[in-house]
């Protein structure tokens, strides 16, 4: 049965994405592991890197090329300072001189040995092979990035099914809705419920906390550090930051020195009617933003979809619930994770196999379905609120101008944000038992539009808005 953990659908990295940057970081680490497994690492005289499909067109934008050097540097993305990336870059590419693994130094020059190619790997958009020069030979390793961090070395006969499978020993192993629903009625608790006892089979209840505490405290700080900051986001497109005029002219005069004071003030400011969207809208553009400049987010599922969770979270913490504490934000962070997994393990969560679909459409269930269960909402209602808020982004495609994760991306969190909060309230006055559309339907039909989506509209920057509007234009 194939099991997957919140905390591998919620994981820390750095931006701007997590196919095109986590990824491919992780997937350097993994070559180190390999090389250090078969006795080889100390032997290497030679390191090249080949980016493939999405990887390689695209990759400039989501700063592929930086995120595989920096693995091959040794730097945990969770763990890095963001302020020194450009700093070991730079040093590389002045030096041409990698300290691989922070071990031994090897002759490395980025323009030449990370080679972007055009042309797709048959497993996966998203591959990337690295070469090891050992006593004169050609060693080669290739890995895929799936989407959300994930990386995998598969045969590629798995490729049209789909099929990347990881194991577990979950007590209640959940491949879909109806296995959830059915989890649920055995156990008689919510979906949060059954999801923390398959996280309790792993790991004890004290290190989830901890671990989902982590994770709230890095989307906090990527909003409050969003909502701070001013100027324009690197790479070429003078996108301004929005999120700091915008909550400039909401936050009000209360004053603050840290994001959990700050989040404390947003809960003291009277809120209108009509600033509810603007500040929901606020805090998912902060956290895109942050992204965009290869700050640190949390994939949720993605780094391009970053900012839905954290934003509705919000939104229950500072417009619906004042009293909200840790025990709603790990509920909702359960919930959310195992709607995630479904997608996951029935569709994908790669723009480059789905579309954006796969990204915000699945980013905006997982909101829905969390806020909901917060709300009061059974557990076929929070299916339901997944279910409308993803059919309202099937066929979304994943077209970035540029390359970059900014334009459509950074809006799109913020519309995603605010589908995820309507869904959740037309599922709160649904009845389950007159739902048309199951979520499974929605996921498998999900799926379906993915493989007939043209390649193009695949995070290749070859269609839509991507060749609609011609840099010059920015």
């Amino acid at each position: 049965m194939e099991c997957i953990s919140v905390f591998d659908m919620l994981k820390i990295g750095v931006g701007p994405s997590s196919s095109h940057t986590l990824g491919p970081w992780r997937a350097a680490e993994r070559w180190i592991k390999e090389l250090k497994d078969s006795n080889t690492f100390d032997k290497v005289e030679k390191i090249t890197v080949d980016l493939y499909g999405s990887l390689s067109l695209t990759g400039k934008g989501h700063a592929t090329d930086y995120a595989v050097i920096l693995g091959l540097l040794g730097h945990d993305p969770e763990t890095i300072p963001t302020e020194d990336i450009s700093k070991h870059i730079e040093q590389l590419k002045q030096s041409c001189i990698l300290n691989f693994n922070g071990e031994k130094s090897i002759g490395f020059n980025p323009k030449l040995d990370i080679v972007f190619h055009k042309t797709f790997l048959d497993f996966h958009s998203n591959g990337l092979t690295f070469n090891a020069i050992i006593h004169g030979k050609k060693q080669s390793s290739t890995y895929y990035s799936i989407g959300g961090g994930f990386v995998v070395q598969e045969e590629r006969k798995l490729a049209k099914a789909n099929k990347i499978i990881f194991y577990c020993t979950f007590p209640y192993p959940i491949s879909n809705g109806v296995e959830l629903l059915k989890a649920c009625h055995q156990l008689n608790l919510p979906i949060s419920g059954v999801v923390l006892e398959n996280e309790k089979s792993i790991r004890d209840e004290a290190s989830i906390n901890s671990e989902l505490q982590r994770i709230w405290n890095t989307m906090l700080d990527c909003m409050y550090i969003g909502c701070h900051t001013e100027g324009y986001l690197p790479g070429g497109l003078n996108v301004r930051r929005r999120a700091y005029d915008m909550h400039q002219s909401l936050k009000g005069s209360a004053p603050y020195t840290t994001p959990i004071e700050w989040l404390n003030a947003i809960r003291n400011t009277e809120v209108k009617f009509r600033q509810i969207l603007k500040w929901v809208s606020c805090f998912a553009l902060a956290v895109n933003e942050v992204n965009a400049s290869l700050g640190r987010v949390v994939t949720a599922p993605t780094n391009g979809s970053a900012g839905v969770i954290p934003a509705v979270l919000m939104y229950y913490l500072v417009i619906e619930n004042h009293d909200g504490n840790f025990d709603d934000i790990k509920r909702f962070l359960l919930v959310a994770g195992e709607i995630g997994s479904i997608f996951k393990k029935g569709a994908t969560i790669s723009a480059a196999m789905g579309g954006c679909q796969a990204e915000i459409g699945v980013s905006s269930a997982m909101a829905a379905g969390a806020l909901c269960e917060l709300s009061g909402g059974s557990p076929e209602q929070v299916l339901v609120a997944a279910e409308i808020a993803m059919e309202h982004h099937l066929g979304l495609t994943c077209d970035p101008i540029g390359g970059l994760v900014q334009i459509p991306c950074i809006e799109r969190n913020a519309m995603g944000a605010i589908k995820a909060i309507n869904a959740c309230e037309l599922a709160l006055d649904t009845d389950p038992n007159n739902v048309k559309v199951p979520l499974d339907k929605v996921v498998n039909t999900m799926w379906e539009t993915a493989k007939d989506m043209n390649t193009k509209y695949k995070e290749t920057s070859e269609g839509g808005l991507a060749v609609g509007v011609h840099l010059s234009d920015c």
